[in-house]
């Protein structure tokens, strides 16, 4: 039997152990910089090792192993930590036994892991956008809740518009970042700052100005109120670069998603073909390898959407699946929830689920696991959504939904 190798990560150094036939053969570190790496796949390649087994599915080691020929094992740390009781009685943990119980996993359970296989370099675009893009949209929700906090503290006038975060909020804000700055504004000067950050919403510019002199005046002194100026001009400074960087995402999204050949397949599936975020989302996480879930069962536990059976004597119980790709789980939540309004059999689902008890998120779950079907036969298949081989659409349709 050839030998198997497994590598513990590390941002500095990795750990590598070789196993044959159950026995240590090598033990080296391998650093994470350019010769290092060259180094270690060169000579994982030389020693012939069949297969490695790492903690994690994507970086630049995994896809230089990956370019050597290497198989690559993705295996994930719940797993390993697991695995450590089968080849030590004490409970030590160490990098280098880590990357023997990886190893060992290699040669004994290979079966029972995910081979990787590298995306197509479109889909890998994708992924690092609607991820930078996730991340970003964090940030600015928690940036939007702390200028939330200070204004509600100080100037809760300011909040006239819905969201705090968007540009005509920004930009007033922006302007008028306490009390003191907005004295003398009137209907026409409100009209006339309307019209220069082109306003879109229906708002009469009077009707905002009744706003802010109808909520709660602060009794903060000089200089707190200059304090609270001060932070709320710094959150607006932040806000502003990054709901920008958003938007140019966005845009970016949408071209990269147009020239994806997976688009086609799940654009039928949202009723504005202009949606992007979603179906970008799904593309990404999903990936190009149709063999990464053999059935839709698999999709669907990789998707969060199949709870986690507890089965013990009489005990029989079905609980919250949390060990999930978190991603793909939003992406497939969010599709059951904007389904639930305008598709006819999605919705019937839903209210099903709503009516046995279940409340809203484990209604959306529910959903979302019977849209895991057709989205499993679709992307195997390789074909676009069709309302007309949906099978149970079509049932519902029939019984007169």
């Amino acid at each position: 039997m050839a030998p198997t190798a497994g590598i513990d990560w590390a941002s500095g150094s990795h750990e590598v152990c070789i196993s044959e036939e159950g026995q240590v053969t090598e033990r080296f570190s391998a650093a994470h910089d350019e010769r290092g790496i060259a180094a270690l796949a060169g000579r994982l390649v030389k020693l012939g090792v069949a297969r490695v087994a790492i903690e994690r599915p994507d970086g630049i080691l995994v896809e230089r192993l990956l370019a050597a020929g290497l198989e690559v094992l993705a295996i994930h740390p719940n797993q390993v930590k697991a695995a450590r009781a089968r080849f030590a009685v004490a409970h030590g943990k160490s990098d280098r036994f880590d990357a023997y119980v990886l190893a060992e996993l290699a040669r004994t359970d290979a079966h029972r892991f995910r081979v990787l296989v590298p995306d197509r370099d479109e889909t890998k675009a994708l992924k690092a956008l609607t991820r930078a893009r996730e991340d970003l949209v964090g940030v600015r929700v928690e940036l939007a809740n702390q200028l939330r906090a200070q204004l509600g503290a100080c100037w809760p006038g300011a909040l006239i518009f819905s969201a705090v975060d968007s540009p005509i909020s920004l930009a007033f804000i922006a302007r008028y970042p306490s009390p003191a700055d907005a004295k003398g504004l009137g209907a026409g000067r409100m009209g006339a700052f309307l019209t220069r950050n082109s306003y879109s919403g229906r708002t009469d510019p009077a009707e905002l100005v009744a706003r802010i002199k109808a909520a709660p005046q602060g009794t903060a002194g000089k200089a707190e109120c200059a304090a609270r100026r001060a932070v709320v001009a710094g959150l607006i400074d932040a806000l502003g670069p990054i709901v920008a960087e958003i938007a140019a995402l966005d845009t970016q999204i949408h071209e990269r998603l147009a020239a994806h050949p997976d688009a086609e397949i799940f654009r039928p599936l949202f009723r504005d073909p202009r949606t992007t975020i979603c179906p970008a989302t799904l593309i990404a996480e999903l990936g190009d390898c149709r063999g990464r879930y053999p059935n839709e069962a698999a999709m669907a536990a990789d998707a969060g959407m199949s709870p986690v059976a507890l089965e013990s004597g009489k005990l029989r119980v079905a609980t919250f699946r949390r060990a999930c790709d978190k991603r793909l789980r939003v992406a497939v939540a969010t599709l059951a929830d904007s389904t639930r309004h305008w598709h006819p059999w999605a919705k019937e689902v839903y209210a099903k689920a709503r009516a046995r008890g279940q409340d809203h998120p484990h209604a959306i779950r529910t959903l979302g696991r019977a849209w895991i079907r057709v989205l499993w036969r679709c992307w195997r298949d390789e074909v676009p959504y069709d309302p007309r081989r949906h099978g149970n659409f079509n049932r519902f349709q029939t019984a007169g939904g």
